[in-house]
């Protein structure tokens, strides 16, 4: 148990400090930065385009068509991730275009970007999800794409769904997803 608690500790140090690394990064880099507004406030991304350039590629393309613009978090599991990205609101639906899987060793720590797929690794499309906390269980299987640098405390307030399913009545929604570079 002890080992448990020092590996947790030592991994919420080292996602720390990659944030507070990315934190100064994104502040120089507004085309690789996403404004995410909620209902409770801007949730700021930094994406690396180092380690998913296709998926980094791709989101931005989404982004600058509106197409999260009023996407619902139609799968939200409290202590565990948001989801969101399909158009359908049911988790069935996408943009269409399905990406080859870039998994990468970035860490699934609290904060985390990642594509959402089915069992088929390269069938990424448009969702994604936030991890509120660390999930090292999804390390090396999803494409990590990129990282909350601030407003995380708004993603924590996204409304939760069902304990297992994640299924919510009623979700929140995507206010509006811009690129950092295309707001004056």
């Amino acid at each position: 148990m002890a080992g448990k608690k020092w590996l947790a500790g030592v991994t919420a140090l080292i996602a720390g400090l990659f944030l507070t690394i990315a934190a100064n990064a994104a502040e120089t880099d507004p085309e690789n930065t996403l404004y995410l507004e909620l209902k409770d406030g801007r949730v700021v991304i930094e994406m690396l385009p180092k380690y998913a350039p296709n998926h980094v590629a791709r989101i931005k393309e989404l982004v600058r068509q509106g197409f999260y613009d009023g996407i619902v978090f139609h799968r939200v599991i409290d202590g565990f991730m948001a989801q969101t990205g399909d158009p359908t609101g049911t988790g069935m639906g996408g943009s269409g275009k399905k990406l080859k899987a870039e998994f990468n060793n970035l860490p699934h720590a609290r904060g985390t970007l990642s594509m959402a797929r089915s069992n088929q690794p390269d069938s990424a499309d448009s969702q994604f999800f936030i991890v509120f906390q660390a999930a090292p269980f999804l390390n090396g299987k999803y494409t990590v794409w990129g990282r909350v640098i601030s407003g995380m405390e708004h993603v924590d307030a996204i409304k939760k769904g069902h304990p297992q399913s994640g299924k919510v009545d009623n979700p929140d929604k995507i206010i509006s997803m811009k690129v950092a570079a295309d707001v004056k």
